[in-house]
């Protein structure tokens, strides 16, 4: 046995579907109450609670106090990391309604994947920025190579995202302050393997900081409780503006 590793004790925490449904339900990004998990989970409020201890206790899960309530989030990047790989492992859930269908397309065209977009349009949209020559991909360079000295957070370890000359100031004039982003202690730019696209979208401190600003233009809104990102009528065209994406193309071409 492993001295160094105990995996079955992560592993249980996640195996019962109301805590898994939990954190899938964070993997919004959002902080939230312990009365909106258990709605989300379908189960009362009593018994999301004794989960929440749970996750809390095994690191998958922050509690921070706001007012008289607790407000819960996923722990850090890594345990969000480890939540998107699982995803990809893991068997589609089956649909049963109509309901679940719509939830599964608006799932796959745009959702938060912790603090930064991903599906369709976060992919269309680090595809477009490596087009336009603001970040760059680096093949082969492995952890400690260019582009924040980080490996992918799933899929093959080998290709890295990296800031292009003249990238940073075109992220200024869109409002990002990279100087300010590239003195923190996460990556700058990292790629997250999307589960349902199959290929890379933008992570690290630039990826949620041009998700936030995203939001803060509201080009995308998040739902409470929810993943799913809905692209407003400005964002459709501030991103056929910047940086290129044309999501009616898009959207008909999927």
């Amino acid at each position: 046995m492993d001295p160094d590793a105990d995996l079955a004790s992560v592993a249980a925490l996640m195996a019962d579907r109301h805590r898994a449904q939990m954190l899938l339900t964070l993997l919004g990004g959002t902080p939230m109450s312990g009365s909106a998990l258990a709605e989300a989970a379908g189960i009362s409020r009593s018994l999301a609670s004794a989960h929440l201890k749970k996750l809390v206790a095994g690191g998958l899960v922050r509690a921070q106090p706001s007012g008289r309530q607790q407000l819960y989030s996923i722990a850090s990047e890594p345990v969000a990391d480890a939540l998107e790989v699982l995803i990809l492992l893991a068997p589609a859930t089956r649909i049963r309604s109509l309901g679940d269908a719509s939830r599964a397309r608006s799932l796959r065209w745009a959702r938060m994947c912790y603090d930064h977009l991903a599906g369709a349009v976060g992919v269309s949209v680090t595809e477009a920025l490596i087009g336009r020559g603001l970040i760059g991909e680096v093949e082969g360079a492995g952890p400690g190579g260019t582009g924040g000295g980080s490996p992918p957070c799933t899929g093959k370890v080998g290709g890295l995202f990296t800031l292009a000359p003249g990238g940073a100031a075109e992220f200024r004039r869109f409002g990002i302050d990279v100087d300010r982003l590239e003195r923190r202690t996460r990556p700058l730019l990292r790629p997250c393997l999307d589960w349902s696209e199959r290929r890379y979208h933008l992570a690290g401190s630039l990826g949620a900081a041009l998700t936030r600003s995203m939001l803060e233009r509201r080009w995308i809104t998040s739902r409470e409780a929810s993943r799913i990102v809905t692209v407003t009528e400005a964002g459709e065209a501030g991103l056929r503006d910047w940086p290129g994406v044309d999501l009616a193309q898009l959207g008909s071409a999927a």
